[in-house]
């Protein structure tokens, strides 16, 4: 399986719904807050933009809500994946990415037959409190020789600056959070990142 070097995340439909058009080829939907009627909502719209899109939408946590949706590819952090039903999501025909922080991490990851696998941070991220230190380039270039084919996701502190170096050290894929969602001009960054990424598309 091949993903697209640039893997947007965002926490609604609206944003999707903004950005997608501009060309984004591989999303994630990461909704941490809402009631479930909220959720679904956000699923379906976003579901719809990506399907007029051509665009690959990963629905981050709420497995079961993307079962009933009809999705076909869910994230999962470690948390997650100690109480999902991974057998209720093959059988669904729906991929599988998993978050990794650590060595026990992804031995945890790979013992589950993931469709690729998420390294994090590499630098220092405002997105959200971490326990784990800064991963750095280097262990970028450990993670892929450990997982050999399967595709490697470059996640934390990842901006225009810092593309070509998490793709030089083994990531298949850039995943970006703020350096857009709190970017002034997000559809600028938007088009910036399609334009940066597409010598390794």
């Amino acid at each position: 399986m091949k993903l697209d070097p640039f893997y947007l995340i965002v926490d609604n439909a609206d944003s999707i719904e903004r950005l997608v058009p501009l060309g984004v080829k591989l999303v994630q939907l990461r909704m941490k807050e809402g009631s479930e009627t909220e959720l679904r909502q956000d699923i379906r719209r976003a579901k719809a933009v990506c399907m007029r899109h051509s665009c690959q939408l990963i629905v981050n946590d709420h497995w079961r809500l993307a079962i009933d949706e009809g999705c076909n590819f869910i994230h999962l952090g470690q948390e997650d994946l100690a109480t999902a039903d991974l057998a209720a999501i093959r059988t669904a025909g729906i991929k599988l990415g998993l978050s990794t922080h650590d060595e026990t991490e992804l031995q945890t990851a790979l013992a589950a037959a993931p469709d690729y696998v998420a390294l994090g941070p590499v630098w220092p991220t405002i997105l959200k409190k971490m326990k784990w230190a800064p991963q750095g380039l280097d262990r970028l270039c450990n993670w892929k020789a450990r997982i050999g084919n399967l595709p490697l996701v470059a996640i934390g502190g990842i901006n225009t600056d810092r593309i070509d170096s998490v793709f030089a050290h083994g990531a298949d894929s850039a995943a970006v959070v703020t350096d857009i969602t709190l970017n002034a001009d997000p559809e600028a960054r938007t088009r910036e990142w399609i334009e940066r990424t597409a010598q390794f598309r």
